[in-house]
């Protein structure tokens, strides 16, 4: 017998560390939305504890200058995938977590409430590797076999003018090939020949 790919919101592709940042979504979302993040604690430094230690509530403010920036946020995502193309789960899919904050696409705003977000480790607008393609277009599509995904979209496309990541470092077209998922799905002119490098 094998062992399903879901249980409860929680997908067996990821190690788990449940985060405390999370809520239940509203009646009736539809879980149709995948936002891509990028994130580096501190900035440009990988491999550390610091973003699981962030989405625990357990980072510590003084360790580095950068985290009074954000001292005492508290923020999640469902899931991280490292450099390494090794994925990280924080919230179960079922519920709502803190990613996205004041966004709208598609004509919905507060994103959070039927979207998953996906946290890729690296700099904004800097290149991510090529496993960490890999991984997000496994991830998604397990995403996708289980929920109604119908889009994909850069926290950069949901709030415009308040995020830039993951920036124009990222592949678009890249996860277009490697999900197989038609243009319709990801944002307008994401892929364009034109804009990648």
């Amino acid at each position: 017998m094998t062992t399903p790919l879901w249980q409860d919101g929680w997908c067996r592709l990821a190690q788990q560390q449940p985060s405390p940042n999370f809520g239940p979504r509203p009646a009736g979302a539809q879980i149709d939305l995948l936002v891509v993040h990028s994130i580096s604690l501190p900035p440009g430094r990988y491999g550390g504890p610091e973003i699981l230690q962030l989405f625990a509530n357990t980072l510590d403010w003084d360790a580095h200058p950068y985290f009074q920036q954000i001292r005492g946020l508290e923020v999640s995502a469902h899931f991280l995938i490292r450099r390494d193309g090794q994925i990280w789960q924080f919230v179960s899919c079922d519920d709502r977590a803190w990613h996205a904050g004041t966004s709208c696409w598609r004509g919905r705003s507060n994103c959070n409430d039927d979207s998953i977000g996906i946290e890729l480790e690296g700099l904004e607008g800097e290149r991510f590797e090529l496993a960490q393609y890999v991984a997000l277009a496994e991830l998604a599509q397990a995403i996708r076999q289980h929920y109604p995904l119908a889009h994909v979209a850069g926290h950069e496309h949901i709030a415009p003018g308040r995020k830039c990541d993951p920036g124009a470092g990222f592949d678009w077209p890249l996860l277009a090939r490697l999900s197989g998922w038609p243009e319709a799905v990801f944002p307008p002119g994401v892929l364009d020949a034109d804009r990648q490098s």
